[in-house]
């Protein structure tokens, strides 16, 4: 989907055309597949390096790596966060920060039509990819920076305390971390808050907890795998409040 479909001023819009265009090409230097998946790359790591943290190793090979999520996931994201007037979001794995620009966009959106108060709460523990969001946050200026917070450093700690009634939570994060990181928000998901996930289809493997955990009837979740490319997981709190 081209970029213009998102509201904002047009220094915005022709920055997020561009770094789209910048992780495509990136993606395609790193792999045929377009993409990277970290439970595959754990897998490997763990085989080629027993002795040492595969997290850690896989932390380093991706730190530089410009990876966003795809261009129209954000709009998808975007349009769903408009249509449920939504203004308080957690993202957990903010990388670089493009889809946060569309969080931010989103949100200023809804809160300027309901008149609620509302942030994006980011999250992202590597201190390169911190400097360079900040850096295209600036860029957007206020229409964007002000409706961000970003919490530095472990999400699973980050998250634990001052979070608002969250809706919605998105996950795109080292796969391992996605079911805490769930466990962590739930309590301040509100009957009918939606968990979004990437790559669920082609990281299937990674996430197994998460989506048993999801799709399990007791923990009322009812769920959707969205036909985006490598899978997008929709997942509607509905818990029994009875």
């Amino acid at each position: 989907m081209p970029a213009s479909t998102c509201a904002g001023p047009q220094h915005i819009l022709q920055l997020l055309g561009e770094l789209h265009q910048k992780s495509l090409e990136q993606e395609a230097t790193i792999s045929k597949k377009k993409k990277i998946f970290s439970s595959e790359i754990l897998g490997d790591l763990e085989d080629q390096q027993p002795s040492g943290n595969p997290q850690d190793e896989f932390d380093r090979l991706m730190r530089d790596k410009f990876i966003a999520l795809d261009q129209d996931k954000c709009q998808f994201t975007y349009q769903l966060i408009n249509a449920m007037g939504a203004t308080n979001i957690v993202e957990a794995g903010t990388s670089f920060g493009v889809s946060t620009i569309y969080l931010a966009l989103a949100i200023a959106k809804t809160k300027a039509a309901t008149g609620k108060s509302g942030v994006v709460i980011a999250t992202e523990k590597e201190k390169e990819k911190r400097k360079i969001a900040r850096k295209y946050w600036a860029q957007c200026g206020p229409a964007v920076q002000q409706e961000i917070d970003l919490r530095e450093g472990d999400l699973l700690e980050t998250l634990k305390d001052g979070l608002p009634k969250v809706d919605p939570l998105f996950i795109d994060i080292w796969s391992a971390l996605a079911l805490p990181t769930l466990k962590t928000v739930l309590p301040r998901l509100r009957p009918g808050s939606v968990v979004l996930t990437d790559n669920t289809i082609s990281g299937a493997k990674g996430y197994a907890d998460l989506l048993a955990y999801l799709r399990a009837p007791e923990n009322g979740f009812q769920n959707m795998t969205l036909p985006f490319t490598n899978g997008f997981e929709m997942s509607v709190y509905m818990p029994n409040l009875e």
